[in-house]
């Protein structure tokens, strides 16, 4: 298909008399003067029988808050345009289906099917937060559409890594989830270029040993494609494409367990052929990632009788929170307040059974006629959520707030 005549370049859309409009229309549905008012208490608010601990660093951070602004801005800019997104801008579903009432509709991401040949070029494309493959950027331009891209800093941070990796006859290896939006914009930069890079997508520590295995030289070579098929880029050779490695990582990353992987790796590359220069690694976990990490591993060290998470179930950066916590203490990952049924009764979802599921705690309130709750949120949950979770639980425990 010949490209459109009209070539849109990528939109700036954040001009002052739009942003001005776009922070007024944005606090009304996320903001919140509860939330601001236990931070501004240390995070810490007591009524009657009930202490609730909120975590120093939670909720959106810059990216999200900009990525946010930018989809607004859009329909701004645009009031008359059709507008699409590439998948979600966030992974929230609140903010996701505000976005909708905007009319702005979400194309697959997963892969390009006819909708994109549909594009014309008086269509505006917004590229979400954690970006695109770079097919999916191509088929745009091709149709000659507007792009706003709202892709995170932290995340093109990344991409330049992983292109100079390529530039440099590196394999990018990958801590990551291989479905995963940003993983996958992250992995097709990773071919750099010219597309003769390569990458190996890697998720758990038992990936890695057996990756470190390989590369000392034990592993098999079928049994080690089997294993990671569909995780590596075209044409990937184990005994070729493993002499020299860079590691990068899906920004949203549980840190401890990325570092570990860049441990091992390098070890064993240093067993394998005792050359440091064939072994590259630089931080690229997101800073909003680490200080909600950070935060959490704090107020742990204070007793809670249950811990809330609050954020999208496919939030992966929410999802390590979630993980820090249910190894202290029962903790619970909700979308939002609706799914606390009851002081007995919980809707969660449960990473390991990858699934949504009811909980009893009573038993966490046996005897006990003062509680602790903690709560935390990841970086795409708006603080309009956190203060309906905030006022349920106050409420189940028969208080009011006169906040």
């Amino acid at each position: 298909m010949p490209k459109p005549a009209i070539k849109r370049p990528r939109v700036n859309v954040r001009r002052p008399d739009v942003m001005e409009l776009v922070s007024a229309e944005v606090a009304v549905h996320y903001q919140s003067s509860l939330v601001e008012k236990i931070k501004d208490q240390d995070g810490k608010i007591t009524c009657g029988n009930t202490t609730l601990l909120l975590a120093q660093d939670f909720g959106f951070c810059y990216g999200v808050e900009r990525a946010i602004d930018l989809a607004y801005a859009s329909r701004k800019v645009f009031p008359e345009n059709r507008i699409f997104l590439i998948g979600e801008i966030i992974h929230n579903p609140e903010v996701n289906r505000q976005l909708r009432e905007m009319d702005i509709v979400s194309l697959p991401w997963q892969e390009i099917d006819s909708s994109y040949d549909d594009l014309q070029p008086d269509d505006v494309v917004i590229v979400p937060a954690f970006g695109a493959p770079t097919s999916f950027m191509d088929k745009v331009e091709e149709r000659g559409s507007y792009t706003v891209d709202t892709t995170c800093g932290d995340v093109m941070k990344v991409w330049r890594r992983v292109r100079g990796y390529a530039k440099d006859g590196i394999t990018s290896i990958i801590h990551g989830k291989e479905n995963h939006e940003e993983t996958r914009a992250t992995s097709s930069r990773a071919l750099g270029i010219d597309g003769s890079g390569h990458f190996l997508v890697i998720l758990t520590l038992a990936d890695t040993d057996f990756l470190c295995e390989y590369i000392r030289g034990s592993g098999d070579k079928s049994a080690f494609l089997e294993r990671f098929k569909g995780s590596y880029s075209d044409g990937f050779d184990p005994d070729l494409h493993l002499r020299k490695i860079g590691v990068a990582n899906q920004t949203t990353m549980l840190k401890s367990e990325t570092l570990e992987i860049q441990n091992r790796l390098a070890t064993a590359i240093q067993d394998r052929d005792s050359a440091p220069d064939n072994f590259s690694v630089f931080d690229t976990i997101c800073g909003a990632t680490q200080e909600r990490q950070d935060a959490l591993f704090e107020m742990l060290k204070t007793r809670m009788d249950l811990l809330l998470v609050v954020g999208g179930y496919n939030s992966s950066n929410t999802a390590h929170l979630v993980e820090i916590g249910e190894k202290e203490l029962p903790t619970f990952f909700i979308r939002d307040a609706s799914q606390i049924k009851s002081l007995e009764e919980i809707v969660h979802f449960d990473l390991h059974q990858h699934a949504e599921t009811t909980s009893n705690y009573a038993n966490v309130f046996s005897g006990k006629e003062h509680i602790t709750v903690g709560l935390t949120a990841g970086a795409s949950c708006p603080n309009n959520l956190i203060e309906d979770t905030v006022r349920k639980v106050f409420a189940l425990r028969g208080e009011t707030l006169d906040l």
